[in-house]
């Protein structure tokens, strides 16, 4: 297990060691000393020395004490006492940073933290993490927080400990050392969010076999809906709060835009899900549990819309019944707009259209489309992560740009930051 041995910092400035001004009041006390009249018994001379040489004598202190230059006697009562201050301080000085240097390179994951109480354990080193590290910082900005990953690059290393002020440790967390080197007993929350969902769930597991009072304080991250719904039952799940970030998006997405739409429309709403990956998904299951009775019709076009609408249905819990069309085509191909056109009037109130694939270049080319021909629709053209191109380019032609990444920084639970 790696941990980084170089010091904390402050999400804009770094933090100078305590050493450091420690090591500098002493060398002021010997230098005001030396200059105040203070003879010594070995050099009686430095008191006629130069402010250069007194400097010199001074920063002596620090290596090798006073043994070669005698203690001090005679003068004002307050040089004295400033001299012996720094005669006993610079020796101890030196001995401690060079104990605290051997330590961090004998033991870091020990030096690093054995000090942690009440701190917030991250698992994953992925653009989710930098996202809830974002959002933290602005609401618990002093919060000790530790991530482990078992491969973290030294660019995103940095990354987390100079602009997030967090201490980085390499390691399985499914490991029994790992876990009581984090010192978990006195952790806040555990945010579980690396790539595997099968690692999340087994870390969950022994966390809880170890440390039971982490019950519901344990935040998992599953990436994969079907996993995650197949597990929702399990004791393990059950004990855990459990998320997606498409989950996260979507809510947002529905509650602070959708719902409102809904509402000022006079008729039933038309809903066109352009893309039914994770995301279009998440956004229909939230639908029929927020505004099912003001949705007329659901239009679901993708690649794989078969496929995927009918594990939809296989693991929808409620079994609710509401009017769709499926087309199984690309998106973009206008072939597909023109099949929707035949079971679909696009041209009648204010239908929604979500542009929601993996492809940002795809979504907002084909939402300037389809604004030219609906000019009537509410179109949402979804990117990955904040894009001011694609910002741009929709507010001149009338569409909403959705960022993945954004509407997750904008709906985490404000319980995950405290």
């Amino acid at each position: 297990m790696a941990l980084d041995t170089g010091s904390n910092h402050k999400l804009s400035s770094q933090k100078l060691s305590w050493h450091w001004p420690a090591a500098l009041g002493l060398f002021l006390f010997a230098l005001i000393g030396f200059s105040s009249g203070v003879s010594l018994t070995e050099r009686p001379e430095v008191v006629y020395s130069s402010l250069l040489a007194k400097a010199y004598y001074s920063l002596g202190l620090f290596v090798v004490g006073g043994m070669d230059i005698g203690v001090p006697t005679g003068g004002p009562l307050y040089g004295r006492v400033l001299l012996w201050t720094a005669y006993f301080g610079s020796p101890l000085l030196t001995a401690s940073a060079v104990i605290e240097a051997v330590l961090r390179v004998v033991s870091p994951h020990g030096w690093k933290l054995r000090r942690l109480n009440n701190h917030i354990v991250i698992v994953g080193a992925g653009e989710m993490t930098v996202s809830y590290l974002r959002v933290l910082r602005l609401h618990s900005p002093n919060i000790p927080v530790v991530v482990v990953d078992h491969a973290i690059d030294r660019v995103r290393e940095l990354e987390f400990i100079e602009t997030f002020d967090v201490n980085v440790v390499v390691g399985d967390i499914t490991h029994d050392f790992l876990l009581k080197a984090l010192k978990l007993k006195h952790a806040q929350r555990i945010m579980l969010m690396g790539d595997d969902d099968f690692q999340a769930f087994e870390a969950a597991s022994k966390i809880l076999r170890m440390y039971p009072h982490l019950e519901s304080r344990i935040i998992l991250h599953c990436s994969n809906l079907r996993f995650l719904r197949a597990m929702q039952e399990t004791n393990i799940a059950k004990q855990c709060i459990n998320f997606n970030t498409y989950n996260l998006a979507a809510k947002g997405l529905v509650r602070d835009q959708l719902l409102s739409h809904f509402e000022h429309t006079t008729e039933r709403d038309i809903v066109i899900l352009a893309g039914f990956g994770l995301f279009g998904q998440t956004i229909l299951e939230e639908l029929l549990a927020r505004a099912e009775d003001q949705i007329e019709m659901v239009g679901i076009i993708d690649v794989n819309a078969y496929s995927r609408i009918e594990i939809v249905d296989e693991q929808q819990k409620s079994k609710r019944a509401y009017n769709r069309e499926v087309f199984q085509n690309n998106v973009a191909s206008p072939e597909a707009w023109r099949n929707i056109e035949k079971k679909i009037d696009l041209n009648q109130g204010e239908p929604v259209i979500i542009l929601g694939t993996g492809d940002s270049a795809n979504n907002l080319r084909t939402a300037m489309w389809i604004r030219k021909k609906y000019p009537n629709a509410l179109i949402f053209a979804r990117t990955n992560d904040v894009s001011h191109f694609a910002t741009e380019v929709c507010k001149e032609h009338r569409i909403h740009s959705i960022s993945i990444t954004q509407l997750l920084e904008d709906n985490i639970p404000l319980d995950w930051l405290q």
